[in-house]
């Protein structure tokens, strides 16, 4: 415990934790009601309806009654989804948080993580990590068979090499952006004047953001957020949180491929 105090103490160090709260009342409002409203549209505007509620409101706009029909039945149709729904994480997750950095808040982008940092001086941490993941998640996928049948989230990405790999860069730059708001907009953004006790505060809408997930997955989410937190706080950088990110997600879809359908031909 000591020594977790110690390091929580060095992080605070920087942070003029309980100094001078009243000069970043603002920041701290425009951060957390920013974050606030990203959550709500992004909840509501990624789901299937909404696109297919657009797909007709542009087709009633060009008086094109063929448009709906053919992206309906057209055999990437879900794909189309994905794209709708990684359009919308990129959208409140990445450009709008990064807009009001430089806009709003006048800050740089590397002060919210977006630079490398102190991450090679930590290689070691996010290399142990990155493979006791993909070791552990391994393992665990190929004994409980409800993973398997839960990813990849597309589902069709074992017909070709263009669906699976189509599907991975989606999926990969979502994690960009999810990174970059937790662990950047909300923890670094957040660490002045909180210190520390910004990553508390960004593990709880991180946590529920994967309720509707598996509940093991849902319950890791708690550990693990915290974890990439307390790293990004760290390294100053978010680019470590997306190497263990996306090697947690390559290493689930593959595996539950290869239980399912198999890997592309």
């Amino acid at each position: 415990m000591y020594k977790i105090s110690k390091v929580f103490s060095e992080i605070d160090k920087d942070t003029e934790v309980c100094n001078n709260q009243n000069r970043y009342t603002k920041k701290v409002w425009v951060i957390l009601i920013t974050a606030t409203i990203s959550l709500y549209v992004i909840h509501y505007m990624k789901n299937l309806y909404v696109f297919e509620q657009t797909i007709l409101f542009v087709q009633s706009l060009f008086n094109d009654n063929n448009l709906y029909r053919a992206i309906h039945s057209s055999k990437y149709f879900e794909l189309y989804t994905y794209i709708w729904w990684g359009f919308w994480h990129y959208l409140f997750f990445l450009i709008i948080p990064m807009a009001i950095v430089k806009f709003v808040l006048k800050d740089s982008l590397k002060d919210y993580g977006f630079q490398i940092g102190n991450t090679i001086k930590h290689w070691k941490i996010y290399f142990i990590t990155i493979i006791f993941f993909i070791t552990f998640l391994s393992w665990f996928s190929f004994h409980n068979s409800s993973f398997a049948h839960y990813y990849p989230f597309y589902k069709y990405a074992y017909r070709s090499w263009f669906d699976l790999l189509s599907w991975e860069f989606i999926y990969i730059l979502q994690f960009v952006a999810l990174e970059f708001f937790f662990r950047g907009f909300l923890v670094q953004g957040l660490k002045i004047p909180f210190g520390i006790n910004s990553v508390a505060i960004m593990i709880i809408p991180y946590t529920m953001i994967h309720l509707p997930k598996l509940w093991p997955e849902a319950l890791g989410a708690i550990p693990f957020g915290l974890f990439l937190g307390i790293l990004s706080l760290l390294s100053k950088s978010i680019w470590g949180g997306v190497a263990i990110h996306i090697s947690v997600a390559l290493t689930l879809d593959i595996c539950a491929l290869i239980q399912t359908f198999g890997l592309p031909n």
